[in-house]
């Protein structure tokens, strides 16, 4: 058991840690990357769990130390979705500008939206009250039955997108073909369009901030306010030197901010969020760019492979030199022209294998004919600990 909780507990933080570092932008407090990856590793527990669950099981052997685990993932996740992560993301949407005032309006919009959630299931109860008039006390266990029922519709559909587009995606990103560059030219220029109306929308927030700063007196009460964007909209300009606001213009109300408090709260958050969705766009945007021009390039090393002498010629760096210089260029090539597709290819049919296994199992839940491959895998290598927590 140990041999397995030392080899899956490290590999489940260093998932957690690399997806943390690979989507968290340098801006994020460390508070809420800690929530993430602690949410995250909970979800992830399963990968620990399950096969430690099944070997229990299997063997008969006491399951204290199970239960409390199982208990520990569900319970923090239960805490995390429904009080800590809504109150936090409305913390950090929120544009006041005390910490007291930005929980109080975080907790007040998530209060709203179980209210109406809330309302919503009340009236559903109270029809079910009227239409079952000899109704004998099972509200509890229909409400089970609807939250079970919602899970796994929720997570059948996960699934199967998940099951049939990773496969997919990887086998068509593994081409080197025309349509893989017209796929790429196609996401580029939306992408292209979606940064021009970011931008467009971050002009507009910044025209906004400027001229209700102008016509705000220094004797204001709100000018404190005032000042605090004027701080925010110097600093995010600072960061970035090339921005230039273009075509910034009105609203019918976007000269309205300087009512009370709440308003500029509010004109701090449009100008934050249009800050965010603005680098959002054009890092998707260079991140696409950068995807196409790397495939023309190895689409010309391959058409081009005799004349180089099978060596990779990049655009984006120097041709390396040295003695080791012409060997690493060779593998390079292997590697990008050959190796890549061909590996991603496999990894896509195995994953597709793996996507028929489970929807074999799952469509034929019969109780004479066993259908799984993971429970004809558990079978054959019996009672073995490693193989059988592996194998799941």
């Amino acid at each position: 058991m140990w041999v397995f909780y030392l080899i899956s507990l490290p590999l489940t933080l260093g998932m957690v840690v690399v997806t943390l570092r690979y989507f968290a932008g340098p801006a994020v407090p460390r508070y809420v990357v800690a929530t993430v990856g602690y949410a995250w590793f909970c979800s992830l527990s399963i990968i620990i769990l399950v096969p430690a669950d099944i070997w229990q099981t299997l063997t008969a052997s006491a399951k204290g130390g199970i239960g409390f685990f199982w208990s520990w993932s569900y319970w923090s996740t239960f805490i995390l979705t429904w009080a800590v992560v809504p109150t936090i993301q409305g913390y950090e949407d929120a544009g006041d500008f005390t910490v007291k005032e930005r929980l109080k309006t975080s907790i007040h919009m998530n209060l709203l939206f179980y209210s109406i959630v809330g309302a919503i299931g009340l009236i559903g109860v109270i029809l079910l009250l009227i239409m079952h008039r000899a109704w004998d006390g099972g509200i509890v266990g229909f409400a089970m039955a609807c939250s079970n029922t919602f899970g796994l519709v929720t997570g059948a559909f996960l699934l199967g997108f998940g099951l049939s587009e990773i496969p997919r995606n990887i086998w068509k990103n593994a081409s080197l073909g025309l349509s893989r560059q017209k796929v790429l030219s196609h996401r580029v220029a939306k992408m292209a369009v979606k940064l021009d109306n970011a931008h467009q929308e971050y002009s507009n927030a910044i025209v906004v901030a400027q001229a209700t700063s102008n016509q705000m007196s220094k004797r204001d009460i709100l000018r404190p306010y005032m000042d605090i964007i004027d701080n925010m909209l110097s600093q995010m300009l600072r960061e970035d030197p090339s921005f230039k606001p273009s075509g910034g213009r009105f609203g019918e109300n976007d000269m309205d901010y300087d009512t009370d408090d709440k308003s500029m709260a509010t004109l701090r958050r449009q100008l934050r969020r249009a800050h965010e969705e603005y680098y959002r766009g054009k890092s998707e945007y260079m991140t696409c760019v950068m995807e196409a021009l790397k495939l023309e390039d190895t689409i010309k090393n391959y058409e081009r492979r005799d004349a180089s002498g099978w060596k990779y010629v990049s655009s984006f760096r120097d041709r390396r030199s040295g003695t080791l210089g012409p060997i690493l260029d060779t593998i390079e090539f292997i590697w990008q022209c050959i190796l890549r597709k061909q590996l991603q290819k496999a990894f896509a049919v195995i994953l597709g294998c793996m996507s028929a296994a489970i929807l074999l199992a799952e469509a034929t839940l019969l109780p004479s004919v066993d259908l799984s491959l993971f429970s004809i895998l558990i079978k054959v290598v019996g009672k073995q600990e490693v193989l059988v927590q592996v194998r799941n």
